[in-house]
């Protein structure tokens, strides 16, 4: 996989009119965004084009948009927050189409710095589709808009949408740059080469509910890793694949035969493969989710008949601890229990400190983890958070993804 791609400082935006795909897809209440972590993580890039003297057009998805459009879904809270903090107006286009003749009329009377933002791509309904249906039509109406397109949107770098990967073809056709933002620099640079070429000793911890989510990254990084800690309900089937007992532990039977594999593959590369040791259970599952609840801890290969596993052991929080310590290079995908609970989040409390503490480059894949980090106070001492949760865990696979891809190599 090339990941040297041309960014925003390898062309000059002055007088040229740039699409930037962002990730805006924030979380909204009653109209009102509730957290910006988005917004704020695209303010480099858009900075960057306006200081060059770029015409700057903003396009993103938000939401799933299964009822098609609808003023729920629709972007008009995101250009306020941006006009806030750029200190500047930008100027929203609620044209339900996205490329519709006021998209053209707004883009033609721009002048160098301004920023306009678009609708919801989703709203055009096609945002998904593959090449050959009315995407590709989507894709051309965008590049219709723009010279330049610069891809910062590593949360949907994983899917080939008409305003991620296909809409760099018709820029190409046209002599433009097609690059990508600071936001995936950064991704490209801590998670890509993080798995490419790593500082060792490399260590990569797994966690989260299922095996299934996770079949390609666990044998990606077996080939890749020094150490591979495994934890969160995963665990149970690899703890069910070595014939131990797991109780009303959450299991995939039918991944059991896999799990054996790629402990035997562990053993035949000479690869560290780390399992709980001692187990955290309780009745059932917490209800609701962070109420109270009775646990114990009991040995990882002899959990009772009737219990259910929920967080790593103490014993077990040291022993992966331990193995962060020497590490160089760490990547976390996926939390070690159930960490919203307070009374279960001590696995995942316990690993994030590892982390922190120790001086290797520590890198968080996205989604559950992600969130763990900022709910536990532990954001500021990562090396890096991905911003992608299925892009980041696709990554770690080895896959190509199309956002990243399509960018010019430089």
């Amino acid at each position: 996989m090339s990941l040297n791609k041309k960014s925003v400082d390898d062309f000059n935006a002055k007088g040229r009119r740039v699409l930037v795909r962002c990730d805006f897809n924030v979380p909204l209440k009653d109209g009102k965004i509730t957290d910006e972590t988005r917004i704020v993580a695209a303010l480099p890039t858009i900075n960057k084009l306006i200081k060059d003297g770029g015409k700057v057009i903003l396009c993103s998805h938000l939401g799933k948009v299964k009822e098609g459009p609808n003023e729920k879904e629709s972007l008009a809270p995101v250009a306020v927050a941006l006009s806030e903090k750029l200190g500047k107006e930008v100027k929203f286009i609620a044209d339900y189409n996205v490329t519709g003749a006021e998209t053209t009329a707004a883009v033609n009377a721009m002048k160098e710095g301004d920023v306009i933002l678009l609708q919801n791509t989703r709203f055009r309904g096609k945002e998904e589709t593959k090449p050959g249906d009315a995407g590709e039509a989507f894709a051309k109406e965008l590049a219709d808009l723009a010279d330049d397109f610069v891809c910062d949107a590593f949360g949907s770098a994983h899917r080939a949408h008409a305003s991620v990967s296909v809409v760099t073809k018709y820029i190409k056709e046209k002599g433009g740059t097609n690059a990508v933002g600071y936001l995936m620099q950064k991704e490209i640079d801590f998670l890509g080469n993080a798995v490419e070429n790593p500082v060792r000793p490399f260590v990569a911890i797994l966690g989260g509910a299922k095996v299934a989510d996770k079949l390609n990254v666990i044998n990606n990084l077996l080939e890749k890793c020094d150490t591979l800690i495994i934890g969160g309900g995963m665990a149970f089937t690899f703890l069910k694949a070595k014939g131990y007992e797991i109780g009303k532990s959450l299991v995939d039977d039918e991944k059991i035969d896999y799990c054996k594999e790629m402990m035997a593959k562990a053993e035949k590369l000479g690869k560290k493969l780390l399992l709980p040791i001692d187990t955290v259970v309780a009745d059932g599952f917490p209800d609701p989710i962070d109420g109270p609840i009775e646990t114990s801890v009991v040995d990882s290969s002899a959990i009772p008949a009737d219990k259910e596993g929920l967080d790593i052991g103490p014993k077990t929080r040291e022993l992966f601890a331990d193995a962060v310590k020497s590490a160089k290079t760490v990547v976390w995908n996926g939390p070690m229990g159930v960490f919203e609970n307070p009374t279960l989040a001590q696995g995942t409390i316990a690993v994030a400190k590892a982390l922190a503490e120790t001086d290797a480059t520590t890198i968080i894949g996205g989604g559950d983890s992600a969130a763990a980090c900022n709910q536990l106070g532990f954001a500021d001492k990562m090396s890096h958070i991905s911003t992608g949760g299925g892009a980041s865990l696709e990554f770690l696979e080895g896959k190509e993804l199309p956002g990243v891809y399509a960018a010019d190599d430089k």
